[in-house]
């Protein structure tokens, strides 16, 4: 089940595109988790509830987190994977959703919600994943972790499934927070000090390299480096496309 969450679905749907062609070519069926019919709405799609939640509005994101689990939970129940995109909703599911008070299913999807590089990586590991990948254009690619990212270990599988692409030469950013970090760059009040943590690490980094591929799968981290000039950051499962792309057009 791949779940796309609202920032990807409104602002980037190339990302979710991208990550449905990387699986299916993979071999894996998927399925896109959408409301059940007998959702008050079910023409609006699911949502993890982070957003609310990160404002302090707690009953309109227990409703989220309620909505989405109990949309997905014979998929759950017959044992299938959920995969998200956006690091902030897969660990927003798995962490702070578990503290709303809602039972059974809405554990039941923590434990069985996936980032989409660690689902590649795992399958990776056990052998069962075999991507008709090609090299990319020759040049380097820079890597700049969400903070999620880092804070459950996931960099690791990112650097797995980079691995998997052929001749491929990347480099993770040496960078702490992007600044960005949901609204906080945006608000007023914070937007000085978010350019300020910017500028530390991340962005002369970038100015340094500035014809190397850039892969950020957190969507504050691309805003965040588009704020500041630089268009370059895609998600990961964009630059998987490319490299079956390439597989295609050889």
């Amino acid at each position: 089940m791949l779940l796309v969450d609202t920032f990807t679905r409104y602002f980037e749907p190339e990302i979710a595109e991208s990550a449905l062609a990387v699986l299916k070519a993979g071999g894996y069926s998927v399925r896109i988790a959408e409301p059940d019919d007998s959702s008050p709405d079910p023409s609006r799609p699911l949502c993890c509830g982070r957003t609310y939640l990160a404002q302090g509005m707690i009953d309109q994101a227990r409703d989220e987190v309620r909505r989405l689990a109990e949309a997905v939970r014979p998929h759950l129940e017959a044992g299938r994977i959920l995969v998200g995109l956006e690091a902030s909703c897969v660990l927003g599911l798995r962490d702070d959703a578990q503290a709303l008070g809602l039972g059974e299913t809405v554990e039941q999807v923590g434990k069985q919600i996936l980032l989409f590089e660690e689902f590649l990586a795992r399958e990776i590991t056990a052998k069962r994943l075999n991507l008709p990948l090609a090299a990319l254009p020759e040049g380097e690619t820079l890597v700049h972790g969400h903070c999620h990212q880092k804070a459950v270990g996931a960099m690791k599988s990112m650097r797995r499934v980079l691995k998997a692409i052929p001749d491929h030469d990347f480099t993770p950013i040496d960078a702490g927070c992007c600044g960005m970090a949901g609204t906080f760059g945006l608000e007023v009040e914070h937007a000085d000090m978010a350019s300020e943590m910017a500028e530390q690490d991340l962005m002369p980094a970038l100015r340094a390299k500035p014809i190397a591929r850039v892969v950020a799968n957190g969507f504050s981290c691309r805003q965040q480096m588009r704020a500041h000039g630089d268009v370059r950051p895609r998600h990961l499962a964009i630059l998987l496309r490319e490299s079956l792309d390439r597989r295609t057009l050889d």
